[in-house]
């Protein structure tokens, strides 16, 4: 039953979207590769997935043609190779944030050619693309990137038949104010050899291989986060007429006094019960108990 099952899903091809752990791969990718930066760059590097699309390898890499440096990849548990490219933005950023470069300069507008340091700066930047890809496939199966070589036309950058299917994931780095783009294009012949992996979600795949370094960085990253804190010291239901009938100088009479709790909410879910103070000639809160909802439901209930 299993082998008509892959015959099956072999005749309808590959779908992006019915790989669900690809894009929790290249999320992976893109957080590993700001981590690694911070080791040889200068400044901060941002990286972020723009897109994951399908197609055919020739048209994917055309709009590159004579603007970018690609990196043939082998993987030998898929018996197939990938293309890493960078786009001259991006070149010329990493340099430039390798070097020390503030970004006050203008940008590299010229067309020409790559310089061996450039060259030999893309040669390091895809043996750390290698050992991240290898470490975010390992959630899902075992896969080892390796470089075979460097590749400035791509008409080169030939993994196959420039009609066969592929799919390549986009990612915007952004530094020093700077941006560009690094691609990576994986055959559906490679993807084909591990699908059921990729096709996955369980708890067991995902959990069980977790990234301890990628589980720092995303909770690092959350904690980081804006959030809006609200202090409702009293609430009143008044009707609508009795809004419309206000005027300058009218009062709203509150029941609450400066002992009573102050609730603390974040985006209308409350938080805390607080105690109002001041000190240093500002008002402030001391948190005093977590606001318990099932509590809150129990003492409206009996009149609290």
């Amino acid at each position: 039953m299993s082998d008509v099952s892959d015959k099956l899903l072999d005749a309808a091809g590959i779908q992006v979207d019915r790989l669900p752990m690809l894009p929790v791969i290249f999320d992976r990718v893109a957080n590993s590769c700001a981590e690694q930066m911070r080791a040889v760059a200068a400044s901060p590097c941002y990286f972020s997935v723009l897109d994951i699309e399908q197609g055919r390898i020739g048209e994917m890499l055309e709009p590159y043609e004579a603007n970018a440096v690609t990196a043939i990849l082998e993987v030998p548990e898929w018996d197939s190779e990938v293309v890493l490219g960078f786009d001259r933005d991006f070149i010329f950023t990493i340099v430039e944030v390798m070097f020390g470069a503030d970004g006050q300069e203008m940008p590299e507008e010229d067309g020409r050619t790559f310089s061996n340091i450039e060259m030999k700066v893309c040669a390091k930047l895809a043996e750390l693309v290698c050992d991240v890809l290898t470490q975010s496939f390992s959630v899902v199966t075992k896969a080892t990137f390796r470089v075979e070589r460097l590749e400035t036309r791509m008409h080169f950058a030939v993994i196959g038949r420039r009609t066969a299917q592929a799919a390549a994931a986009k990612f915007l780095v952004q530094a020093i104010n700077r941006g560009g783009e690094m691609f990576i294009i994986l055959p559906y012949a490679g993807l084909q050899m591990v699908r059921r992996a990729l096709g996955s979600t369980t708890t067991a795949e995902v959990g069980g291989s977790r990234d301890p370094d990628w589980v720092r960085q995303m909770r690092a990253g959350v904690t980081r986060a804006d959030v809006k804190l609200r202090a409702i010291l009293d609430e009143k239901m008044i009707t609508l007429g009795d809004i419309t009938a206000m005027k300058p100088g009218d009062l709203i009479q509150l029941s609450a006094t400066p002992k009573s709790p102050v609730k603390l909410e974040a985006n209308n879910q409350a938080l805390f019960w607080c105690q109002l103070g001041q000190a240093d000639g500002v008002y402030k809160l001391r948190v005093d108990d977590v606001f318990d909802p099932e509590q809150e439901f129990i003492g409206d209930l009996l009149g609290n």
